[in-house]
């Protein structure tokens, strides 16, 4: 079979998948009980514990049942958007651009707000008094990511290496471990020399004592990135997403906002996510192979 005829069998698949989903999604839909998918970054367990007020704000403000999910994995997660197993989730930037390409209905609706502004940063570390001591260094060794549909544990790193003119597969071998946390823990204890991650998860992870501050140095900070986005099913009966936005917009609770370790939310749009086409772009990275 030629490359076209490949690429002919592959549209008509999708278009197929497509045709197949579209009646389910032109359905409104007011469910009883509302699942809320929350990004596997870090371990499962205390992921749910810290987003237990968040499950009991929104059953007060949708007047529903209200479950936390926790997926395997990003790809697991966006698989779950896409077929409508879960009606709300808190995606990353990326794995939302991955997910928005594959269920065009999902609707970005809030993003979180750090230090006033809707955005934060990735950091690349290394283990302290260790092989790296800044970027160039890590030429010809092994580079943590997280997971392949991360954006502070793998796009932004990855771009950040590539404009020094450091190329995965060509210049360092790109490990990936699947999550922030298990980057940190790896760099900490040696197993890599040096690997990147979420600027705000590696301060919790410090200041929790999950990671040794000592054991590690920062050798690298990302430009500002677009904050996690929450998003939803556009399926939704209108007046339920007026009380999800609602359960967001202007949230001031302490205790939830620090699960997600932002100080509020705001409203946001597909097009503020833009700019991580653009980076998978200048990387020459095809979206629709990516994990997920």
């Amino acid at each position: 079979m030629t490359m076209l005829n490949r690429r002919i069998l592959m549209a008509l698949s999708a278009a197929a998948i497509g045709a197949q989903t579209l009646p389910a999604l032109a359905q409104t839909r007011n469910p009883s009980r509302i699942r809320v998918a929350l990004l596997p970054d870090e371990n499962a367990a205390t992921i749910i514990q810290n987003a237990e007020p968040l499950r009991l704000h929104l059953e007060k403000v949708l007047a529903r049942s209200v479950e936390l999910v926790v997926t395997t994995d990003y790809s697991s997660m966006i698989e779950a958007a896409r077929f409508g197993r879960i009606e709300i989730a808190y995606f990353g930037p990326l794995s939302y651009v991955l997910a928005k390409s594959r269920a065009p209905e999902l609707e970005p609706f809030a993003v979180g707000i750090e230090r006033g502004s809707p955005t934060y940063n990735g950091v690349l570390i290394a283990q302290a008094g260790g092989l790296v001591a800044k970027v160039e260094d890590i030429k010809g060794k092994s580079f943590a990511f997280g997971d392949q549909a991360s954006t502070s544990s793998h796009l932004i790193p990855r771009a950040f290496l590539a404009n020094r003119d450091l190329i995965a597969g060509r210049d360092y071998q790109a490990v990936h471990l699947g999550t922030h946390d298990a980057v940190a823990r790896a760099v900490q204890n040696g197993q890599v020399p040096a690997g990147g991650l979420s600027k705000a998860i590696l301060d919790n992870l410090t200041s929790r004592g999950t990671v040794d501050k000592s054991k590690i140095i920062e050798i690298g900070l990302s430009d500002p990135i677009p904050n996690y986005p929450m998003v939803m099913q556009g399926n939704l009966a209108p007046e339920l997403k007026a009380r999800i936005r609602e359960a967001f917009i202007g949230l001031q609770d302490p205790e939830i906002l620090k699960a997600f370790r932002v100080q509020g939310f705001a409203a946001t749009d597909d097009k503020a996510y833009d700019v991580l086409r653009d980076t998978a772009k200048v990387l020459d990275l095809d979206l629709t192979k990516v994990r997920g």
